[in-house]
């Protein structure tokens, strides 16, 4: 397990995928503001690439998220789209709403980034938000990431167009904000 200073990141177990089945997907408006494509309801027990893991995708590293203090299940992270010529990844997460406001955000991209830096020595990590998720803006920059573009109207969510932020870091300028360790 990664270690940070509030949570751990584990392998995905078959336990999870119901919690997060309901807590997570279940929820329309935020699964529409998480996906990049429209909601749609998951059968219990189907293969959704989103919650099943397939060890075999070399491109996409899904974790569980836990709180250490007690080992319970508070989200989801994903290092995905890895590049391993460029040497760079985009990051994602999903907490569930019990576990939102706790800093458990700001901690967990501490974590992948010590993933990707350290265990998986890229170059380059990649955030890609809604402009109004404060909150995912606000762990990013905490991390060190520098806002790099506005992508106007780019996401259609819910029946507008919403703007997303473009928010990078790079290795030489991060620096561990946690003790993110293995």
């Amino acid at each position: 397990m990664l270690r940070g200073d509030k949570v751990g990141l584990r392998a995905r177990y078959e336990d999870d995928i119901p919690i997060l089945l309901t807590e997570l997907y279940d929820d329309v408006v935020n699964g529409s503001r998480a996906e990049g494509r429209p909601w749609r309801p998951i059968t219990p027990g189907s293969k959704d690439p989103r919650l099943v893991v397939d060890d075999t995708e070399q491109g996409h590293v899904p974790f569980s998220v836990v709180e250490l203090d007690g080992g319970t299940l508070v989200g989801t992270a994903t290092l995905w789209g890895i590049d391993n010529h460029n040497r760079s990844a985009h990051i994602g997460l999903g907490l569930l709403p019990s576990a939102r406001g706790k800093g458990y955000g700001t901690d967990v991209v501490a974590v992948l980034c010590h993933y990707g830096f350290v265990v998986r020595g890229l170059q380059r990590l990649q955030i890609e938000t809604l402009s109004d998720n404060a909150a995912m803006l606000r762990s990013a920059e905490r991390n060190g990431f520098v806002r790099e573009g506005v992508l106007r109207s780019s996401a259609w969510v819910m029946g507008e167009f919403l703007d997303q932020v473009l928010l990078g870091l790079l290795v030489q300028d991060w620096k561990p904000a946690s003790k993110a360790s293995l």
